[in-house]
């Protein structure tokens, strides 16, 4: 990996083998993939170990709660009430 960020010129500061991992599965996350499915990809046995590598944006966990919250009204309200409030 150093060798490729040298050959192009990026610096190699904060990127290696791990940050690849760690990115991978935030992208598998955030591209709505099973938790149990990210755990096996990255060979953990155990959910937490997978934890350290979930760094999903905050613009997911903000579209993530909305949704949540929106399926939750309209389970309460029903969709017709929704959009009233």
């Amino acid at each position: 990996l150093r060798r490729y960020l040298n050959e192009l010129g990026l610096p190699m500061d904060g990127l290696d083998l791990h940050s690849l991992r760690r990115s991978y599965a935030t992208h598998l996350l955030e591209d709505g993939w099973d938790p149990r499915f990210v755990q096996h990809q990255m060979g953990h046995e155990h959910a937490s170990t997978t934890g350290i590598y979930q760094f999903v944006s905050d613009d997911f966990r903000n579209t993530t709660l909305r949704a949540a919250l929106d399926r939750t009204m309209d389970e309460v309200l029903g969709v017709q009430m929704r959009g009233q409030w």
